[in-house]
């Protein structure tokens, strides 16, 4: 015996796959909120008027005419290697996650050889994005971010 199509019908099918859709959608955004440890600024209007600020302080860096390459060593220590640094620089890295469960690490230095320096501790493996602040006994101050594999 067949029973008879009728609004009701239609108006389940309608509901359940808007249900399904609506499901799907916040399922997908839950899983996109959790999985970002980005950088997310708090007033991008306020972020778009210091960026020239920010084309000036980059300029006044490259100035300094310091450069600075990162590595990772095999025992996963970050080594920076510097050129035109004053004596007694310090250098210090904040590491963060890209992805994923949101995670910091703070990273020191020591001047392994003259120019060269060698984090204190290793950084677990895995990707990071590392935020390395070199400041001159001068109180001048050179940044830059670099990402680890």
């Amino acid at each position: 015996m067949k029973s008879e199509f009728t609004g009701k019908h239609m108006a389940v099918i309608i509901v359940s796959g808007f249900a399904i859709i609506i499901a799907v959608n916040l399922f997908m955004a839950t899983l996109a909120v959790r999985g970002f440890g980005g950088v997310v600024v708090q007033n991008s209007y306020v972020a778009s008027q210091e960026f020239n600020g920010w084309l000036e302080a980059a300029e006044r860096q490259e100035a300094l005419g310091w450069t600075v390459s990162t590595s990772r060593s095999q025992n996963g220590h970050i080594v920076v290697e510097t050129t035109s640094l004053p004596d007694n620089s310090t250098v210090a890295a904040v590491a963060r996650r890209p992805l994923g469960k949101p995670e910091t690490a703070r990273l020191g230095f020591i001047e392994a050889t003259p120019g060269n320096y060698v984090s204190l501790v290793p950084l677990e493996s895995g990707r990071w994005i590392v935020r390395l602040t070199i400041t001159s006994p001068d109180g001048r101050t050179w940044a830059m971010e670099d990402h680890m594999p």
